[in-house]
């Protein structure tokens, strides 16, 4: 006899809970204050081209700021996150789990170090993209580099 069947990895990057879709909504509307500071430097890929996007739900949790090219997600963590420590540990390693490096900034930082906060971002999303993926196999990429991953494997000889 089988156990319960468990919703795959890769599901969790396609369609979320409805619940979760619905509170990462509101979230993008509530959005604080260090949290629309850098937004408003990474929105329409401003630094360095990268595609960033916000308030994303993967797996159970929602992600800050995700860029799927480099496998990156910023956590701004303000005050309350003193008094969370192992549920943010926790959140950290399942999102590791999936691939993605979790970089994880002071609400301070962001709002009196944009530059160099800016800076630590590019620097550490230059070295992912370079670095061969630690992401899980290719069914789980965005569709777009799914297909572009599958064209480059094509061609070659081994």
């Amino acid at each position: 006899m089988r156990g319960p069947s468990l919703p795959s990895i890769e599901a969790s990057f396609r369609e979320p809970p409805p619940k979760l879709a619905h509170v990462a909504r509101g979230l993008r509307r509530r959005q604080t204050n260090s949290e629309a500071r850098l937004w408003s430097k990474l929105r329409n890929r401003q630094l360095d081209g990268l595609k960033f996007r916000r308030q994303v739900p993967r797996g159970r949790y929602i992600a800050d700021f995700l860029c799927d090219e480099a496998m990156l997600i910023l956590e701004i963590d303000g005050s309350r996150h003193a008094d969370t420590v192992e549920a943010d540990a926790a959140r950290t390693s399942y999102l590791q789990s999936l691939g993605y490096e979790v970089l994880r900034l002071m609400n301070w930082d962001v709002m009196q170090n944009t530059d160099r906060v800016l800076d630590h971002i590019q620097a550490l999303a230059a070295e992912r993209k370079k670095a061969p993926s630690s992401a899980p196999s290719g069914h789980l990429l965005p569709k777009g580099r799914r297909a572009a991953v599958a064209r480059g494997y094509r061609g070659g000889s081994e």
